[in-house]
């Protein structure tokens, strides 16, 4: 994996910032993204760094287009490809459908769908040109069964489980593989709105008997990409059997 080239979008926590710390100690040239933090996005590029590889972050919400364009002038600026590109970004929103803001429904699905839609859109083209590229939507369970109070979040990993199927077929012939992860209960910020009581209740339904770490699921990721030669177009549960 040495000299690869890896963007992972929403990176400065959570499964992103495991995932760019895990590229970035196999050698690989790493591009990290946050959209407000930029403290944390400073201090991941000053770690990322120690492992001695190439590392650049853009500060920016790539659910907008122009802002993504931004982003991507900027990796071509440095690198002349992108070898693997992790749409990690995402955001939920745990309550009644009938409470949300309009406003608040346009967040959530632009920033979990939008934004990867963009990134490929830009990314797409160079990987093409290289006839090689890898492609994975850090997506969700709740995508592939839906959940009460979580129906927008549901909504958007759902399409985003659609578009990953559909473009995997589009660009299969140009050696392009395109998975999602779809991530039951994870150890993050984003379940930070559950109690302990919570945690250890949902743990007991899960099989494997506790919730995974985002190391865990960045280790996976690795994998897929390392190796791949022939996998694309698979919604991949990651879930200790929950689901």
């Amino acid at each position: 994996m040495n000299n690869k080239v890896v963007f992972i979008t929403g990176s400065t926590r959570g499964i992103g910032r495991a995932i760019a710390i895990k590229y970035a100690s196999m050698g690989c040239s790493v591009i990290i993204n946050g959209v407000k933090n930029k403290e944390a996005l400073e201090s991941l590029e000053a770690e990322l760094k120690t492992y001695g590889g190439l590392v650049y972050g853009f500060l920016g919400d790539l659910s907008d287009y122009e802002t993504a364009k931004k982003c991507f002038d900027m990796i071509y600026s440095h690198f002349t490809k992108i070898d693997i590109l992790i749409n990690n970004a995402g955001i939920s929103y745990v309550g009644l459908f009938t409470d949300m803001k309009p406003s608040e429904i346009k967040h959530v699905m632009d920033t979990n769908l939008m934004s990867a839609m963009n990134c490929c859109h830009l990314c797409v083209p160079s990987m093409v040109h290289e006839k090689s590229g890898e492609i994975i939507q850090i997506s969700s369970v709740w995508g592939v069964t839906g959940a009460s109070c979580e129906v927008v979040y549901s909504a958007s990993k759902g399409a985003l489980n659609s578009f990953t199927k559909a473009l995997a077929k589009e660009l299969a012939p140009s050696n392009i593989h395109v998975n999602a992860l779809a991530c039951g209960m994870i150890d993050t910020d984003m379940n930070a709105c559950f109690t302990k009581e919570d945690k250890d209740a949902i743990a007991e339904e899960i099989p494997a008997g506790r919730i995974a770490s985002p190391k865990e699921v960045a280790e996976f990721v690795y994998k897929l990409t390392s190796d791949n030669t022939y996998l694309t177009a698979q919604v991949i549960n990651f879930d200790g059997g929950w689901i």
